[in-house]
């Protein structure tokens, strides 16, 4: 009944492998919360919300990536448009997660610094690749 087998390009299954192996850094993040939670570590509250948000980004969009690569196989997108599809929600988990912790560093910190540039560059390629990809499904034939 459910004997169809998935094949991935060999980008999305070397991609796929990668995007697995950051799950262990989201499980340290969250080990880091619930230090946090319990008092462990002292942060304000604008920290503590940064926190949460980076490291939910983290989860939701490596999952989102784990998707895309299947998709971007079944678009049938090559080159270019292809890594797109393919490597830019990766990057949007990193750069957006990224992003909401480095604006928080700094003790007793309320307010993002500089660093919250890295949320605005997640957002740009989560938003590139959504649509390219969104675009490769739509134009496939």
């Amino acid at each position: 009944m459910f004997e169809t087998a998935i094949a991935l390009s060999d980008a999305s299954r070397i991609l796929a492998g990668v995007v697995l192996l950051t799950i262990v850094t989201i499980e340290f993040g969250g080990t880091f919360l619930v230090r946090v939670a319990s008092g462990g570590v002292p942060l304000t509250d604008f920290q503590k919300s940064f926190s949460r948000a980076g490291h939910a980004h983290a989860g939701v969009l490596v999952i989102l990536s784990l998707v895309a690569l299947v998709l971007a196989d079944a678009s049938g997108l090559t080159g270019f448009w292809g890594w797109v599809a393919r490597a830019a929600i990766p990057a949007a988990a990193i750069l957006m997660s990224g992003g909401f912790f480095a604006a928080m560093a700094g003790k007793d910190r309320t307010a993002p610094n500089k660093a919250i540039a890295l949320l605005y560059v997640g957002a740009a390629s989560l938003a590139a690749g959504s649509l390219t990809l969104g675009i490769g499904l739509l134009t496939a034939g």
